[in-house]
């Protein structure tokens, strides 16, 4: 693999569609559910192909059949991403079965779950970053070292969280990840901005996924937040279809190292 600053960037397919997909493959882990499946939605609707990773293959096996109407190759592979060995494992199988990675959407989490931080165990915090720190790492450095050598340039996406900017009570483990990432993302953005790869990160805001359904079925919390949203309802998955279809156009290549809050306007109000 080589390292050489490009002279000029990678060419952009001419298009009547800036964002037509047509041809491009992207990756989501995590993509079988949630914020990861309404991205793959999207992506998929735009015309590219979809790698999905994720521990459940029975929910990946019906990711692939709600994006199968769409008329694209969609290839599942199961992949715990904080492990190291299933994340280049997963990688070759998906470049094997699809070509090629030109988008990676590193969105695989899990949630916090301590009393308090008084009481948070030393494996309490490394189950959160295994996953949400340690696997973005694993993910990104394979999709990255395909995307230089192959020398077309290509995407870079995390999944944040509005836990990185404002405080979250008993979540410290999983607002570091959060932070982390970003800070990853931007770095990412620096190095790779030569070889014609971008590199940004998603930041939800109370969206309506697995990982919520608790929290948000709890009247005393619904009742406080509801009326500090200005769209004065929660966010789905469908909603970040279109900005995962923005991040890995490459008419977008001079748009990187950005944080993109997807909250429908809560954290100003």
């Amino acid at each position: 693999m080589t390292d050489k600053p490009r002279t000029s960037p990678p060419s952009v397919p001419a298009s009547t569609n800036p964002f037509d997909l047509t041809g491009r493959v992207a990756l989501i882990t995590g993509g079988n559910s949630g914020i990861g499946l309404g991205c793959a939605e999207g992506l998929a609707q735009a015309g590219s192909d979809i790698a999905i990773w994720g521990t459940n293959e029975t929910k990946n096996a019906a990711a692939a059949e709600h994006l199968a109407p769409y008329g694209v190759r969609v290839a599942t592979f199961k992949c715990d991403v904080g492990e190291e060995a299933e994340v280049e494992a997963a990688f070759a199988a998906t470049v094997e079965a699809l070509g090629k990675v030109d988008a990676c959407f590193a969105n695989s989490g899990v949630g916090g779950a301590a009393k308090s931080f008084l009481e948070m165990t030393s494996d309490e915090w490394h189950r959160v970053l295994r996953v949400n720190l340690d696997g973005v790492f694993y993910t990104l450095r394979a999709a990255a070292r395909h995307m230089v050598a192959r020398g077309e340039g290509g995407s870079l996406v995390v999944t944040a969280s509005l836990a990185a900017i404002q405080g979250q009570a008993k979540g410290q483990h999983y607002a570091a990840t959060k932070g982390g990432v970003i800070s990853m993302m931007r770095a990412c953005a620096v190095e790779f901005a030569r070889h014609g790869i971008t590199a940004n990160a998603l930041l939800p805001g109370w969206i309506e996924t697995p990982m919520t359904e608790q929290t948000f079925g709890w009247d005393k919390f619904a009742n406080a937040v509801l009326p500090r949203m200005p769209v004065r309802r929660w966010g789905t998955p469908a909603d970040f279809g279109p900005i995962a279809v923005y991040l890995a156009s490459p008419s977008t290549r001079f748009h990187t190292g950005e944080v993109h809050l997807i909250d429908g306007g809560y954290s100003i109000f």
